[in-house]
């Protein structure tokens, strides 16, 4: 029986080291990714807006963090949204650092139990402390979010192609659907770091 990750509490550490993650969102290719920097105490729940933030989804569907894999593989989500999903931990009570304790650990962040985005969370290095830091920061990253409700990493691609394509019978539909102009390689650092300044507080 595999032990559990131990509970990291905010009350007792004082100053955590500077986690930098790279969050990939899985399937995609041209990859989309950002590397953002967090405090290694944040707490899951918390770490679930930061993802949002940075990677530009709306937070309009369920989502759960997932760690392990066959018998031992562990789900930790929002219990006030999920509380018939016996097996879903509470994701208030867990920290990054409690479940990803050295650089290369990885975990999964699913969005959307429909379309189903997993993102890979990679930990690429620990820096020192940096009393200091009051909000995630993102330092990289590239190309757009895709849309919400596309359908998955597949749907995605599958719009993609058919916005590209003039002679498509649903080309005119998916273009009025998108809203406004959608450039899939579109990323600015500063309008990420702008927005997780504006809702982010750790």
């Amino acid at each position: 029986m595999p032990s559990k990750p131990a509970k990291t509490s905010k009350k007792t550490v004082l100053c955590m080291s500077i986690y930098q993650i790279r969050i990939t969102l899985k399937g995609s290719k041209p990859t989309i990714w950002r590397r953002v920097l967090v405090p290694g105490d944040i707490l899951l729940n918390f770490l679930h807006h930061v993802i949002q933030v940075a990677m530009g989804w709306t937070n309009s569907h369920l989502h759960q963090f997932i760690i392990g894999t066959g018998a031992a593989t562990r789900f930790f989500g929002s219990r006030q949204d999920e509380m018939e999903e016996s097996h879903i931990e509470d994701a208030s009570g867990f920290t990054l650092v409690g479940l990803a304790p050295a650089p290369r650990k990885k975990l999964l962040y699913e969005y959307d139990f429909g379309d189903s985005w997993l993102h890979e969370i990679l930990v690429e290095r620990i820096l020192p402390p940096d009393p200091s830091m009051r909000n995630p920061v993102c330092t990289a990253g590239e190309n757009a979010c895709p849309p919400e409700d596309c359908g998955g990493i597949y749907g995605y691609y599958d719009l993609l192609a058919v916005v590209a394509d003039p002679k498509h019978p649903d080309h005119e539909h998916l273009i009025e659907w998108l809203e406004e102009d959608f450039d899939p390689t579109e990323f600015s650092v500063d309008a990420v770091n702008s927005a997780l300044k504006a809702r982010i507080h750790c």
